[in-house]
């Protein structure tokens, strides 16, 4: 098995901890380094679970403990580990960006009924949407990823919804979910000091609701909204501020899209639930973050 389907063992030593120890009688029916490999393996190939190598063991038993983990909120916590080895190597950067990317959905992804229309909850780990973040669009069945990356282009936070849902309606859900805990006592920190977006966040409640936080808000202005405050005079008040060299760094949450997407796994969605594909974003995202610190570690 090529080492770039490994996990090595500075990461592991740094992640292994956090995963649940066996807890049943006698021998452990899975290594869970394996099962965390295993896992990688799946979402790099994109290959279905039952295609999984012998070298891994059974492959219903490396889904049923990437499925447990995804349900009682493991992988979050090593999303959030990593995060705040970072903040405490001094290596996150906390001017943030934010955008959303198109996941089409495959065939196998989208047998579950969808109960559309109905009351959705994406920001609670746990519950499922009714509609399983599946909608349908001009691409035909898709999901769409909502993520904030720091300044250098690593996830902070992230949100699947259905594939027509609007970018500026989800600003605010996808900020809030930025968890970052402090190493030792205090409160997680969760507010960056500067949000770089497109124009699809120029909502005047998107700018409200960053200005109530005391973040700076770097989002130029629509045509149209800059000709209507033109229209209205003294009364349209003043443009919003913007700082153009600031703008210049938002294509670092591009990037962060792309280093998820070399995992053919995460390019096209196949999981049934919006929680496992959620899941294996955040596997996928702790790689990146450990990838700075430990070279021969090739997310």
């Amino acid at each position: 098995m090529g080492n770039r389907f490994l996990i090595s063992d500075e990461v592991w030593a740094e992640i292994g901890p956090l995963f649940p120890a066996w807890k049943g009688n006698g021998r452990p029916v899975a290594d869970r380094r394996t099962v965390v490999e295993g896992t990688a393996w799946k979402f790099r190939t994109g290959a279905p679970w039952r295609d999984l190598p012998e070298h891994f063991g059974n492959w219903n038993t490396v889904f049923k403990n990437f499925d447990r983990w995804a349900k009682d909120g493991t992988w979050t916590k090593v999303l959030e580990h990593v995060q705040t080895r970072a903040e405490t190597l001094g290596d996150l950067d906390w001017v943030a960006s934010i955008d959303s990317t198109i996941v089409r959905v495959h065939q196998h992804g989208a047998t579950l009924p969808r109960h559309t229309g109905g009351a959705s909850n994406y920001m609670k780990l746990g519950l499922e949407p009714p509609d399983h973040a599946i909608g349908r669009s001009r691409g035909g069945l898709t999901s769409k990823l909502h993520m904030a990356t720091d300044g250098k282009g690593r996830m902070l936070s992230a949100v699947l919804t259905a594939g027509n849902i609007n970018d500026t309606t989800m600003m605010a859900a996808t900020l809030e979910q930025i968890r970052v805990p402090r190493p030792g006592r205090g409160r997680p920190r969760t507010r960056p000091d500067q949000v770089l977006a497109d124009k699809g966040y120029a909502s005047r409640a998107n700018r409200i609701w960053l200005a109530d936080r005391g973040i700076k808000a770097t989002i130029p202005e629509k045509s149209d909204q800059a000709a209507n405050r033109k229209r209205k005079g003294s009364a349209g008040g003043r443009p919003p501020a913007f700082d153009s060299e600031a703008y210049k760094g938002r294509n670092v949450v591009e990037r962060g899209f792309s280093r998820l997407k070399d995992w053919r796994g995460l390019a096209m969605r196949s999981d049934k639930t919006a929680r496992n594909y959620l899941a294996a974003i955040q596997l996928a995202a702790s790689l990146v973050w450990l990838k700075a610190s430990f070279s021969n570690n090739t997310p």
